[in-house]
């Protein structure tokens, strides 16, 4: 990419969006936000990536709390950690790993391996450089996955970039749509996609009682 984007998407909201994206509108535009079990968890589970403090072990450099932006594809945030390898000590930075740490266990959807493609956007970007792959960390199997950002993720996140800046500079947030997902969602109460849900249904049933009314009126006129 070669422009440069006026609108920069925050990373978290990448995720949020791949959740769902009327939860991503309501913490991103509407500044939406309320703490459940899953958030408070998760706050105590980044505290000490989250401390900004810097670790030396030998040629590697552990970096915390990285900011990290990208012009060419208009997104900014944090990089939990951020594992840097020099060529030597005092000497150029040869390959460098982010690795995002979540409080949960893997998930059946890309939205954290996107999160993390995205961070190793913005390294490639602010510091000429490759980065060919990255780590997840969770808390529930204390295992790093190995992400390889491979072409399918590189296209999927450009993809997700894209889809977020569209909800997040458009004017109209999202209708809910309930999922399962809904339960663990702490906005739910501020979403109520239940009550959508319910007037939908009622909204359903009337029209399939006009029809049926209508189909049995035209019916006694046939008789």
């Amino acid at each position: 990419m070669s422009t440069r984007l006026s609108y920069s998407v925050p990373l978290a909201a990448l995720q949020h969006y791949l959740y769902c994206p009327r939860q991503c509108a309501l913490i991103h535009l509407e500044c939406a936000w309320e703490e459940n079990q899953f958030t408070a968890e998760g706050n105590v589970f980044h505290e000490r990536a989250d401390s900004g403090m810097t670790e030396n072990r030998g040629l590697k450099k552990v970096l915390r709390s990285l900011h990290v932006s990208s012009g060419q594809w208009g997104i900014h945030g944090i990089a939990d950690v951020v594992e840097a390898v020099y060529s030597k000590k005092g000497g150029e930075v040869v390959a460098m790993t982010p690795v995002e740490y979540k409080v949960g266990k893997p998930k059946p959807h890309r939205a954290d391996e996107v999160q993390v493609c995205a961070q190793a956007l913005c390294l490639e970007e602010m510091f000429a450089i490759e980065v060919p792959a990255g780590f997840l960390f969770y808390g529930k199997t204390q295992r790093r996955f190995e992400v390889p950002f491979d072409k399918e993720l590189r296209s999927l996140t450009a993809l997700v970039i894209q889809n977020a800046r569209k909800v997040l500079t458009g004017i109209i947030t999202p209708l809910p749509r309930y999922s399962k997902g809904c339960k663990s969602c702490s906005l739910v109460h501020d979403c109520l996609p239940d009550v959508c849900r319910e007037h939908r249904q009622t909204m359903k049933a009337r029209v399939d009682d006009v029809f049926e009314d209508s189909l049995g009126a035209s019916e006694a006129d046939d008789l």
